[in-house]
């Protein structure tokens, strides 16, 4: 349980159980390399966009954190490449920011960098173990022991990212009965069914993206009839009907990264399906902007955001106002002032300075 608990990587979570009319409760992890503590709570001004620092809590890599619906409980991945490899289960007090540990589980897969749950297991993606991990949840939101692991695939074109199977995220359709994780290395992105008691997934179909793509997370509109694949290696951006089955067929395909760094990472709508937001590393680090078209979930290029270096994740408060964006490698969480009339960002100046932040995510 020690090692589990020293494993937790940076992510912003806002929890809008925790939040007032003007304030948003938030919980901030890092990668512990270079000395931070791990997961730290802050709240977030609504009005100003400031930020200030509540709580910490030791710990080590949680690449991915994810919020139980109600914001009581926090699910961490540990995103090590070691047999300690796991994810963490803590509860969240959104009175006053404190963290409580309950437990953790062993993933059987190593590096895993992402985290989803439906309230009954929690799904993880498995990036150096190339798998996916179902576990289920008990009654008190306590982790058990590992239920079901499946396989990714390799064969796409670069020798050096993807030599081996890389699973990247796994995430649940709107209406919860579908599963959809990217298969990084095999340029695909696997379809699973989930049974009606929402305790476990059963192995679908699949959509290929195109060969040399390396699709990392995936994000689907409010409606479920579209969801939108950013590619890690590619810089595309690929959006796909959704069918009544879960199914995905390709509709349109667009670039995100106008350098072509080779580093695309985090993909996100804004609450209004009004913007779509993706984000690019290694070269012209930055968020590409585009406008989303109602019906047919269209992309156009709206504008293009510099931000630090290596904005991992990003994401947006609940009332649209403001895009936080973690930059892992300039250490500050930095906060964006979003525009009402065309979506675009400006820079507020604001921010948190935290070693190695790395991941943004909302409590439901």
């Amino acid at each position: 349980m020690k090692n589990i608990l020293l494993s937790l990587a940076v992510c912003i979570v806002f929890s809008g159980c925790g939040r007032s009319d003007d304030r948003l409760m938030m919980v901030v992890g890092t990668y512990t390399d270079t000395g931070s503590e791990g997961l730290y709570s802050c709240s977030l001004d609504l009005r100003t966009g400031e930020i200030e620092l509540l709580d910490s809590c030791r710990a080590v890599n949680p690449s991915y954190l994810v919020f139980s619906e109600d914001g009581s409980m926090i699910y961490a991945v540990n995103e090590l490449e070691s047999g300690d490899a796991g994810v963490c289960a803590l509860r969240f007090d959104r009175r006053d920011g404190s963290f409580r540990a309950i437990n953790g589980g062993a993933t059987q897969g190593a590096a895993p960098c992402y985290i989803s749950t439906n309230g009954k297991i929690a799904v993880t993606a498995n990036y150096v173990g190339g798998s996916m991990s179902v576990l289920p949840l008990g009654v008190d939101g306590a982790l058990e022991p590992l239920s079901q692991l499946f396989e990714g695939s390799a064969g796409g074109p670069d020798a050096e990212r993807q030599e081996s199977p890389h699973v990247h995220c796994a995430v649940f359709s709107p209406d919860g009965r579908h599963l959809y994780a990217s298969d990084f290395s095999a340029d695909r992105i696997l379809v699973f069914d989930v049974s009606e008691d929402g305790c476990s997934v059963t192995s679908a179909c699949s959509a290929d993206v195109q060969a040399d793509y390396g699709p990392r997370h995936i994000v689907f509109d409010a409606s479920g009839r579209h969801a939108y694949v950013i590619g890690e290696l590619s810089g595309l951006i690929t959006v796909f009907d959704v069918s009544e089955e879960g199914a995905l067929a390709v509709r349109q395909v667009v670039d995100a990264d106008p350098y072509d760094g080779r580093g695309s990472s985090d993909i996100h709508l804004s609450p209004d399906g009004r913007y779509l937001y993706a984000s690019n590393r290694l070269k012209g680090d930055g968020i590409s902007i585009f406008s989303v078209d109602g019906e047919s979930g269209e992309l156009t290029v709206a504008g293009y955001c510099f931000t630090g270096a290596h904005p991992r994740h990003f994401n947006i408060t609940p009332d649209g106002r403001w895009l936080l964006c973690a930059c892992r490698d300039t250490d500050e969480v930095e906060v964006y002032a979003v525009s009402p009339e065309d979506g675009s960002l400006r820079a507020t100046g604001r921010g948190i300075g935290l070693k190695r932040p790395v991941c943004v995510q909302f409590a439901r």
